[in-house]
């Protein structure tokens, strides 16, 4: 676990934010770049097969508004559905990005909930650490395959908080804490952030780092809902840190003092 408050640390490279953020959904790309900066990220994510990086020389380039001079491109496999699927797309994605190693697998198992296909990943994330890719990995919240992959080589694990796009939230906490308790590499939320007290939860949970798309680029405000994303996860964080209060079930503890009263 990142053990400084204010960065995070992932594959030997620092960063100033632990919130990363998608790049779809937007309505255009100045949308998506204004929500961005509201953000304060600076790893961004990019679904290779939805979104053009060069591959397409005739359409926008995304990377036309957000240059990889200044922010980390995370290309990541989005709609792949076999290992197979996933190596052929970030082994593109690295030759578009000039030996860019860094990179997002997600090797889904249906197109109706989107969750993770864990064998296909497994085996996806073999083949990719063994070519070289630094592999941030999109997984299910389940303590023994998250070790798994950590033993593969994967520079982070990213069980989702519940599924893609339904920002349902932190279902199972305790599910994370296990990984997290058990983890040697950063552990990212990735999926199901609905708001920014979602954000918040998973920081004080402890969270390196929260990963979301949907829940900025779908708000009736992306801007504004980016800018509190911000803020809940850089509050979460702290609150982390600092360590809250005991519960007292069934104690009150006032504030004031009790002894010394007027009239005692």
């Amino acid at each position: 676990m990142d053990t400084n408050p204010h960065t995070l640390t992932i594959a030997g490279k620092t960063y100033r934010s632990r919130l990363l953020v998608g790049t779809g959904k937007y309505k255009d790309f100045a949308e998506t770049r204004a929500a961005i900066d509201a953000s304060g990220a600076q790893i961004v994510t990019v679904a290779i097969r939805r979104m053009n990086i060069g591959q397409n020389p005739d359409e926008p380039n995304l990377l036309d508004a957000l240059p990889p001079a200044q922010f980390t491109i995370l290309p990541n496999t989005a709609g792949c559905y076999t290992a197979e699927e996933a190596v052929r797309t970030l082994r593109l994605a690295r030759e578009l990005l000039e030996g860019h190693p860094l990179c997002k697998l997600e090797v889904l198992g249906d197109p109706q909930t989107l969750f993770p296909n864990m064998p296909e990943t497994l085996k996806a994330a073999q083949t990719l650490v063994k070519e070289g890719f630094q592999v941030m990995v999109y997984c299910a919240d389940d303590p023994i395959q998250t070790k798994m992959l950590e033993e593969i080589g994967c520079v982070a694990v990213m069980p989702l908080a519940s599924l893609i796009g339904s920002g349902m939230g932190i279902v199972n906490p305790w599910n994370l804490r296990l990984i997290i308790d058990n983890a040697k590499v950063p552990v990212l939320v990735d999926a199901g952030v609905g708001t920014a007290s979602d954000a918040a939860v998973a920081m004080e949970l402890g969270c390196d780092g929260v990963l979301m798309n949907t829940a900025i680029a779908h708000a009736k405000n992306p801007v504004l809902m980016a800018s509190a994303m911000r803020k809940a996860v850089e509050a979460g964080r702290e609150a982390f840190f600092a360590g809250r209060m005991p519960r007292k079930y069934y104690s009150a503890d006032p504030s004031s003092p009790t002894s010394g009263l007027i009239g005692s």
